[in-house]
């Protein structure tokens, strides 16, 4: 594939897009060249999901024009962009779970043998071949049902790929991925632009974004804002773009003095999944789990809220033993959790913001029997008003809302139950800088209020940023704890990774006895080390990528 990088293989001319009253995307123009990865990035709301729509076509701009090799291109359906060369992979996976991965990669495109029968040895292969291609094991037999985010992300990446296509547009394709798999993906994208295929690549990740694109375009509030070189920006200049204003505190965390053991761990283990896990939080602290992916970190703080059963171990909420196995039992003792995947488990999508937002306290909104919709209105209201979630109306579906106003929900549902252990898994995953810094806040005054806060968290710099102290797993164990004054990104990293054997770690365990990278568990688990800042992950070709 060949072609010259002057001229756009993909061009958005001047597109407009209005639901109702509400106008998503004004007058934007966006090109995209061929050998070029071009970023495109913004607040949740500012109107990138609606690009990506009308170059997918599933909606069709209300004017403007999209134009393809310079000729007018009416995306008029999915079906016509795909025909067309454009690939996407959205930021949330949408398989069929009780399929193979490869009848999901595949799917209305399955090769067939004699008698126009399907041939699944040949679609196994070359879905296989996917795999091997994004440096990936994953059994292309296997149902998608069971899956990990991270490997519904690859599936989703594999079935883009797997039309040969000459724009691919990647929507937060990395939110899931480990920092192995991240590079990976990186190498598809680089071999990519290197055939002469248009990429656009949505990230709220600044390392990402000046690592892989040569390009950047910023859009706020449905405007188009700038397009720059990416060698011509640095990260603080490309803030300013985005949100139109300073963040002076992207990790506004605030000095307390930690009270109480509210939540104490001790022994926890689940065979094949983690093993004598002991942690403490306090009254006022934010305690972060950090590791790698597949280091047992969700599995830990499932099991603790009873969603998965352990093997050993036991749990005490405000000095009472919790009953193993019940989120019920969880909830009445005090616990929250805001689970890693809002869309599958944190919110029921169909439903009105406001319904979501009170699930989880409905029985103290019913009178004799029958839900009071203005107590529950009021109290969805309150709620809203509080986490200043952005949203059209409390009875529209949740899905309308961006993914931080989404988050700020969950937050929200949670939060009505009264709780004194708050645990977050992933709180920031796949939103804005804007947004971010809202969560972060909220966390902060949380702690400060005398909530005890646990993070489980990929983001190293937000580990850094907002948490008392840091735990670190690997292998399903702890193997580091860290005070917030010693936790830096080396410090995390080398136990994280199995890197140093015998490294000893600041502070002791929850129990007392002191802590260190066990040389006896092996090297790094395969999957890439929490996400390090920008200079750490750059990479040596420059902010040009190549």
């Amino acid at each position: 594939m060949t072609g010259d990088h002057d001229v756009p293989l993909l061009r958005l001319a001047a597109v407009t897009k209005a639901f109702g009253p509400v106008v998503a995307v004004s007058g934007v123009t966006l090109e995209l060249r061929p050998g070029e990865v071009h970023a495109l990035v913004g607040e949740n709301g500012a109107g990138k999901s609606t690009i990506v729509k009308l170059l997918s076509g599933v909606h069709q701009p209300d004017s403007g024009r999209v134009e393809l090799d310079g000729r007018p291109a009416p995306l008029a359906s999915p079906a016509a962009a795909q025909t067309a060369g454009i690939a996407v992979i959205y930021q949330e996976p949408t398989l069929f779970p009780d399929l193979s991965v490869a009848e999901n990669i595949f799917m209305g495109r399955q090769p067939t043998g004699r008698l126009a029968r399907i041939d699944r040895p040949a679609m196994y292969d070359a879905a296989a071949r996917l795999f091997a291609r994004l440096g990936v094991h994953l059994d292309p037999r296997r149902p998608a049902r069971g899956l990990s985010i991270a490997d519904q992300q690859l599936v989703e990446i594999a079935k883009a790929l797997s039309f040969e296509a000459r724009v691919l547009v990647m929507d937060e394709p990395t939110a899931a991925l480990s920092g192995v798999e991240v590079q990976r993906l990186f190498s598809v994208v680089r071999a990519l632009r290197a055939s002469g295929a248009a990429v656009l690549f949505i990230s709220h990740r600044f390392d990402e974004i000046f690592a892989l694109c040569q390009r950047i375009t910023v859009l706020r509030d449905g405007r188009l804002v700038s397009t720059d070189l990416a060698a011509d920006l640095d990260e603080e200049s490309l803030v300013r773009r985005i949100v139109g204003r300073e963040v002076s505190a992207l990790f506004p965390r605030q000095d307390t003095d930690p009270g109480e053991v509210a939540l104490r761990v001790r022994g926890l283990g689940r065979l094949g999944a983690f093993q004598d896990v002991d942690l403490d939080v306090r009254r006022g602290e934010i305690v972060a789990l950090a590791g790698l992916v597949g280091a047992g970190r969700s599995e830990v703080v499932r099991a603790v809220f009873g969603i998965d059963r352990y093997d050993e171990g036991r749990v005490w909420v405000n000095g009472e033993p919790l009953t193993p196995g019940s989120p019920a039992a969880a909830m009445a003792a005090g616990l929250a959790l805001v689970p890693e995947d809002r869309r599958q488990q944190g919110l029921v999508m169909e439903m009105s913001v406001e319904r979501n937002t009170t699930l989880t306290r409905l029985r103290s909104l019913t009178r004799l029997g029958l839900l009071s919709r203005r107590a529950e209105r009021a109290a969805a209201r309150s709620w809203a008003e509080r986490l200043q979630v952005r949203y059209g109306g409390l009875a529209d579906p949740v899905a309308t809302l961006s993914g931080g106003n989404q988050q700020k929900i969950v937050l929200a549902k949670w939060l009505a139950t009264g709780p004194s252990v708050l645990i977050v898994d992933e709180p920031t995953r796949g939103i804005d800088i804007g947004t971010k810094a809202e969560v972060h806040r909220i966390m902060s005054e949380l702690a400060a209020q005398g909530l005890a806060v646990l993070m489980v968290s990929s983001e190293l710099p937000e580990v850094l940023g907002m948490a008392d102290r840091v735990l670190v797993m690997r292998e399903g164990r702890v193997v580091a704890t860290l005070p917030r004054t010693e936790a830096t990104e080396e410090s995390v990293m080398r136990p994280a990774s199995g890197v140093g054997t015998g490294l000893a770690t600041a502070g002791a365990a929850p129990g007392g006895r002191s802590t260190s990278a066990r040389g006896d568990e092996g090297g790094d688990e395969g999957g890439g080390v929490v996400r390090a800042s920008r200079k750490d992950t750059q990479e040596s070709g420059g902010r040009n990528g190549g």
